[in-house]
């Protein structure tokens, strides 16, 4: 399965499929990559303000919504085992994303990676437990 596929056969990434859904990025994370995405859970989206989702999910609010998609993805595959403390990762959006190692955890910004390493045919899952927003 693909990134798309495995995040609809989790369960646990609705949100973030109806999101890719609305910003027409389905078809570029079908892609051939290999993609590396940090996705955030159900609950991250749950987690940020009162009617922040549905906004965005809005046709106007498409590139938007875009920017935030792509800062949550990385050209190649990188697994958790190439992460060091302090490594930036470029995303695709063009934003760095900053890698730390606190207490045996791995964070994304200041989100907390809750599984790490989901395969798929075209890349690799890390599921995180907060929505990153570019500056």
């Amino acid at each position: 399965m693909n990134i798309v596929q495995t995040a609809i056969a989790n369960g646990s990434f609705e949100t973030l499929v109806a999101a890719v859904t609305a910003a027409e990025l389905v078809d570029t994370l079908n892609g051939a990559g290999p993609f590396t995405v940090f996705a955030p859970v159900d609950a991250a989206f749950t987690a940020l303000p009162e009617g922040t989702v549905a906004s965005l999910l809005l046709p106007e609010n498409k590139a938007q919504l875009q920017g935030i998609l792509t800062y949550h993805v990385v050209a190649g595959q990188v697994l958790s085992t190439d992460l060091t403390d302090g490594m930036e990762a470029t995303t695709v959006n063009g934003a760095a994303l900053t890698i730390h190692l606190r207490d045996g955890k791995v964070f994304v910004n200041d989100a907390e990676v809750v599984i790490a390493d989901v395969l798929t045919d075209n890349g690799v899952v890390h599921a995180i437990n907060t929505v990153l927003i570019p500056a």
